[in-house]
């Protein structure tokens, strides 16, 4: 498969000032330390693995579908936002995606590699759609309906659900550095192993919570943070890592400091041999973090926004000369007009596609 976009003047203009350093720059750890992604990467990584022979088929559905088949690269609809924020909050601003064959269809169209979402999304569609693209189920999840809100992940659906409607994986999401971590990386790890006993493949979503991170800064995206939770999550073996770009930098210390108390540990090197303030370094970080690549890191598209196409490029092009193997685009593709959503996938595909953006 061929880009469309007119790389690169039309990633050049999408990135705008920020072209020459993110499309030049010489990331700080060598390219040559990690697994980078590739047609052979389930050959060259997970058959070395652990892994049984049903879950390499599965792992080789996810990367020989879309538009990126046989790259190495992901591109996926995750829509789980109708339990984790509301229905309303997420689809008010296109109702069609109440009717869950959209959300199917969008990923279809789009020439996603698979569609992330909810037990019973997939459930009522899965005799037409299992067998066209293939379905990952979301099991765990936050509801913002108990009064007062909580922010707890809990299981909504097991693994045997999930691969009885024809789900080629599971993906679930641990709030790390929360109360409630310590159960959900048990629960978490127990739905992982049962998965691949069954032949599916597994996805992480690696997200911070807790009210110490926010400080001067926003350090749930600080990388040394985000980094030891990606690191945690190939420990309980996730196949693929899903995780928001990392913006900053010294959450360890951040949150020490304002506390006034001692909290983790980590290393000055990270901080003067393996990142600097570049945000393809930090992203590096996380991807040293997941096996150094052997487990894909997905990034996270954000939350939708003025400028999402050039948030959206800038993402993919952030993620792919870090080392990473894709990137995760909920809100910014479902909540606008359907053929906008699928421009806004094929231009974040084509940043995958194209020749000119090269590994750091």
């Amino acid at each position: 498969m061929t880009a469309t976009l007119s790389a690169p003047s039309l990633i050049e203009s999408l990135l705008g000032k920020e072209a020459e350093d993110l499309l030049a720059y010489k990331a700080k750890v060598s390219k040559d330390m990690l697994h980078l992604p590739g047609p052979d990467s389930v050959d060259r990584v997970f058959a070395q693995s652990d892994r049984n022979p049903q879950v390499l088929r599965s792992l080789q559905q996810l990367y020989s579908f879309g538009r990126l088949a046989n790259t190495g690269y992901m591109s996926i609809l995750p829509v789980d936002q109708g339990i984790e924020h509301s229905a309303g909050a997420s689809f008010a601003p296109n109702p069609m995606y109440f009717d869950p064959e959209n959300i199917v269809k969008l990923a279809i169209e789009a020439g996603c590699n698979g569609v992330a979402t909810t037990l019973g999304v997939l459930g009522i569609v899965s005799r037409k759609y299992a067998h066209k693209i293939p379905f990952i189920v979301k099991l765990n999840h936050n509801e913002l309906l108990t009064f007062p809100n909580q922010f707890d992940q809990v299981m909504f659906a097991s693994v045997e659900q999930a691969w009885n409607l024809g789900a080629v994986a599971i993906g679930a999401t641990i709030y790390f550095g929360s109360e409630q971590s310590t159960r959900q990386i048990q629960e978490v790890s127990r739905a992982f192993a049962r998965a691949h006993e069954l032949g599916m493949a597994t996805i992480l979503w690696c997200y911070l919570r807790n009210g110490a991170f926010k400080q001067d800064k926003d350090y749930h995206l600080a990388a040394d943070l985000t980094g030891q939770a990606n690191h945690i999550g190939v420990t309980i073996e996730a196949d693929i890592i899903k995780q928001k770009l990392p913006e900053y930098n010294h959450g360890y210390d951040a949150v020490a400091k304002a506390t006034g108390k001692s909290y983790g540990k980590t290393n000055d090197r990270v901080y003067s041999d393996l990142t600097t303030d570049h945000p393809i370094d930090l992203t590096r970080y996380q991807v040293l973090n997941c096996y150094c690549g052997r487990a894909g890191l997905i990034n996270s598209g954000g939350a939708s926004g003025k400028n999402d196409f050039a948030e959206a490029v800038r993402a993919a092009v952030v993620n792919k000369r870090a080392g990473g193997s894709g990137l995760i685009s909920g809100r910014k593709t479902f909540q606008r007009p359907f053929e906008e959503g699928v421009k806004l996938f094929h231009n974040i595909q084509d940043v995958y596609l194209s020749p000119d953006v090269t590994i750091a």
